[in-house]
């Protein structure tokens, strides 16, 4: 396909400028959002022993919640029954407080019966390091209140729209003799920029679907209250369904099960919430996953019935029985958070994040290479200041993710019950801040030569952490052990060929420099004439 240079020219500028303001904080958002997609296993791993006695069977969960109840009334407004436990769930039944101030983290409370039948209650649930990683996607790695940061979230998300568009423009006039092109040789720059075009173009639907749907997140409040105004409409009971009793008792969990089994055989639940509506009367919410559709959370769809007569209400977020245009809205969900399709889907997500991250570190790899031509042509000598401090960033921030995440996640056992996820967020943007800053001060060059090692160090921290817990925390899913040796190498890989690049690559880079006749490394930030 022919296009005039002029309008290839704009496309390539449009490319490079929206990428370059985006592309760190979507590193950010795809090596966290690659991670979330075995965000339970990682919560096992991460989640000591609970102090609690273990859970109920679902036939006593009833005299649970009557002592829970009569112990702690206010739990009465919204307490949930799950019926699957483990690590990453260690009660039967668990409610949370109401903030002191609004969008603020109420606290979770954790109950169960001891042997002798009294009651425990605990604040100290599952480890609180798998919730920060989500935190850190949604909101690109930006430390603001949530209500702050998903605008600017959203922003990214159109620019990374733009560039996704703009990239493929560029690319049409040499698709065909360069989709399949990887030249590895000397001209490293080539390399780099068919890497990255090879992952761009295999991976664009991707990429467009993570676009779109990070746009529906951050302003969902406007899309909903535009539909709402709409296709204002609400959930109708099916035809089966029965009118409720005007009193009687509420359905107990077994009940429940028992009820709705009847009513969707296919339809898997986890977890019942029981609460008090408005009005004081009592409502039932259920919420499961049905493996033939997507879901509207990341693991879960939601029914609400009838706490009396146990019937379906309200199935707009119930997987298989919703409407067209909840389907539709579901679908979004579904495409983002990767939760169709079972494993296979989750870990070809994970693989394509991963990818996604590498994507942009590419891309702002290539873009200050090409400004650092530009200004050579341009008769600078040495590199300016905004070259340098684009690629410190370029090393910085990557590397401080990827460290501040392993280094947060290695803390999680050692910590234990006790660690919130403030803390979690405090130590990884200790590390976070600290690389970044290192990078600014040593350079991009001479940083990358020092934090890859230091990376790879601390994903070793992982497997670490679980040979020092052994006695107080048996091991789980060593799945997550063996990726962070996986990560570690990986640094270590780049390391050296970031090493051999210093020794030998191109002198009019800013990334590399030649030997000294000593065969010592010389890094300078200033390019040679």
């Amino acid at each position: 396909m022919k296009l005039r240079a002029d309008i290839v020219r704009m496309y390539k500028d449009i490319h490079g400028w929206v990428g370059i303001l985006s592309g760190l904080a979507l590193f950010i958002a795809f090596y966290a959002g690659a991670i979330t997609m075995f965000e339970e296993p990682l919560q096992r791993w991460a989640s000591p022993p609970s102090p609690l006695a273990a859970p109920v069977s679902l036939d006593r969960t009833s005299e649970l919640v009557t002592k829970v109840l009569a112990a702690h009334p206010e739990a009465a407004r919204d307490y949930t029954v799950h019926l699957r436990t483990g690590p990453e769930q260690p009660a039967r039944v668990s409610w949370s407080s109401r903030p002191a101030r609004e969008h603020a983290a109420g606290t979770t409370y954790y109950a169960a019966l001891a042997p002798d039948g009294s009651l425990q209650v605990d604040r100290r649930g599952p480890s609180a390091v798998a919730q920060l990683i989500d935190v850190l996607h949604q909101q690109v790695g930006l430390p603001f209140d949530h209500e702050i940061a998903m605008p600017i979230m959203g922003t990214i998300a159109l620019l990374y729209a733009i560039a996704l568009v703009s990239g493929v423009v560029v690319l049409l006039p040499s698709l065909v003799s360069d989709l399949f092109a990887l030249r590895i040789g000397r001209n490293v720059k080539r390399m780099w920029l068919d890497v990255h075009n090879v992952l761009g173009v295999f991976s664009l639907p991707f990429h467009l679907i993570m676009a779109l749907t990070a746009v529906v997140f951050a302003f969902h409040d406007q899309f909903y209250d535009a539909q709402s105004a709409t296709f204002a409409h609400g959930g109708r009971p099916p035809a089966s369904a029965k009118a409720p009793p005007p009193n009687g008792p509420v359905l107990a969990p077994v009940q429940v099960v028992q009820r709705l089994a009847e009513q969707a055989p296919a339809f898997t639940p986890v977890g019942i919430s029981y609460g008090e509506g408005r009005d004081g009367a009592p409502t039932l919410r259920v919420r499961g996953y049905d493996p033939r559709y997507g879901l509207r959370g990341p693991n879960f769809g939601m029914a609400t019935l009838d706490p009396r007569s146990g019937a379906i209400t309200v199935s707009d977020y119930m997987p298989g029985k919703q409407d067209g245009w909840g389907a539709a809205i579901t679908s979004f969900f579904a495409l983002h958070f990767g939760n169709f399709g079972g494993a296979g889907v989750r870990w070809a997500y994970l693989l394509l994040g991963l990818a996604g991250a590498f994507l942009f570190y590419t891309g702002n790899l290539l873009w200050v290479e090409s400004r650092r031509k530009r200004e050579r042509k341009a008769g600078a000598v040495e590199q300016t200041r905004g070259t340098r401090i684009l690629c410190a960033l370029t090393v910085g921030v990557p590397l401080g993710c990827v460290a501040g995440i392993a280094v947060t996640i290695a803390a999680a056992k050692p910590m234990g019950l006790d660690a919130s996820e403030e803390l979690h967020s405090a130590i990884y943007y200790a590390v976070f801040l600290a690389f970044t800053a290192w990078a600014l001060v040593r350079g991009g060059a001479r940083g990358a030569l020092e934090l890859l090692p230091a990376t790879a160090g601390t994903l070793m921290l992982i497997p670490v952490a679980t040979l020092a817990c052994l006695g107080a925390h048996p091991p789980r899913e060593l799945l997550v052990d063996l990726l962070a040796l996986v990560g570690a190498g990986s640094a270590m890989l780049m390391w050296r060929m970031t090493r051999r690049r210093l020794r030998t690559g191109p002198t009019d880079s800013v990334w590399s420099r030649p030997s000294d006749p000593d065969g010592r490394v010389t890094i300078v930030e200033t390019a040679s004439a």
